[in-house]
């Protein structure tokens, strides 16, 4: 493992969000959900795709509050364009635990 210095993690963005809209990606090598994240006034809606199928469904994701990062470039996801990164917990294959806070909070609050 590599060591960071503080200024490099202080300029990772990372944001809570409300998942707004989940949609089936079947075109996903691996599966995986279209996601439209609401993270607030000040950064908008932001869309990305996330490979969290085999433990959630996507009536459980609905209006709920996540963590992502939000200063990465857009990245092409086949037809899709990718504008943030959820942040989970990786565990065995295809098994991925969404990062999130406890308590309802505002969204676009800064992790840090």
């Amino acid at each position: 493992m590599e060591n960071i210095s503080w200024p490099e993690f202080e300029k990772v963005e990372m944001r809570v969000g409300t998942i707004m809209e989940v949609h089936d990606f079947p075109e996903a090598r691996k599966p995986a959900y279209h996601l439209t994240i609401d993270f607030g006034s000040d950064l908008g809606i932001r869309k990305t795709s996330a490979q969290i199928t085999k433990r959630y469904q996507k009536e459980d994701l609905m209006n709920r509050q996540i963590v992502a990062v939000v200063n990465f470039p857009k990245k092409q996801i086949g037809k899709f364009m990718s504008e943030c990164l959820v942040l989970g917990a990786v565990g065995e294959p295809g098994d991925v635990i969404l990062l999130a806070p406890d308590f309802k909070i505002d969204n676009g609050l800064r992790i840090g």
